[in-house]
C-alpha cells in the first residue's frame, strides 16, 4: 500500500465529512470525525496523523478549543481552521499565537486546501 499523508479532519456536519473526504481521498488518507472530542481520540488511534482541519463552530468544543487541547499533546501536527464565518479576533490570536497555521473559508476550496498542505509535508 502507497505511504500517504494522514489528515484527520473534524466538523460536526455529516455532509461536510462527506464532501472533504470525497474531495481529497484521492491524495490523502482521510480520517474525519463529527466533534472535537472524537478527534482527540483520532489522534491516539493514529499517531501518524500529520494535518488536522477543524470545523470551527460545533457543539460542545470550539474548533480552536479542540486545537488547543490536541496541540498539548501533538506539538508536530499542522493544524488548521475551516468557517463559514469571517475571520474574528479569536482566529486571529490563533494564528498570531501559532496555535493554527492559516484558517481556511467555506464553502472548501480545494485548491487553497491542497496547497496548504503540500507546503507543510
Amino acid at each position: 500500500m502507497e505511504n500517504r499523508i494522514k489528515i484527520l479532519y473534524v466538523d460536526d456536519e455529516e455532509i461536510n465529512l462527506m464532501l472533504f473526504k470525497y474531495n481529497f481521498s484521492d491524495k490523502y488518507e482521510i480520517i474525519t470525525s463529527d466533534c472535537g472530542s472524537g478527534g482527540l481520540e483520532c489522534l491516539k488511534k493514529h499517531p501518524e496523523i500529520k494535518v488536522v482541519i477543524s470545523d470551527m463552530k460545533m457543539p460542545n468544543m470550539t474548533g480552536l478549543d479542540f486545537i488547543a487541547k490536541a496541540k498539548e499533546q501533538y506539538s508536530d501536527i499542522r493544524y488548521y481552521i475551516l468557517t463559514g464565518f469571517d475571520i474574528n479576533d479569536e482566529i486571529i490570536s490563533a494564528l498570531k499565537n501559532k496555535l493554527i497555521l492559516k484558517y481556511f473559508r467555506k464553502p472548501l476550496n480545494i485548491k487553497e486546501i491542497q496547497e496548504a498542505i503540500n507546503e507543510v509535508i
